[in-house]
């Protein structure tokens, strides 16, 4: 997974499945664009991701997740809930505003 920190007013944490970088979804009217200059940070294990959901779940945060696989680390972590996941073209992501 790519995990990218953005520090502004608060923190910007843009978590995504590796093979989604750079793709382009649409559904209907909906788009969903994966775009490297946001999403692509360092690349992280679960581990390592897990870690940083935990620690900035505290902060004043806001979480970008798009993926199977980050989309169930973040439900695992209590980031987000299941009703909390929207799906465009079958690719689950969640924005979340702590």
């Amino acid at each position: 997974m790519f995990v990218n920190i953005i520090d502004s007013y608060r923190y910007v944490v843009a978590i995504c499945d590796k093979e989604l970088i750079g793709k382009k979804f649409e559904q209907d009217n909906l788009q969903l664009d994966i775009k490297e200059s946001f999403y692509k940070g360092e690349e992280k294990t679960s581990e390592e991701t897990r870690s940083i959901m935990k620690s900035l779940r505290i902060e004043d945060a806001t979480f970008n997740i798009v993926g199977k696989r980050s989309i169930e680390l973040a439900i695992e972590t209590g980031i987000i809930n299941k009703d909390g996941v929207k799906t465009i073209a079958d690719i689950p992501f969640s924005l979340v505003l702590l």
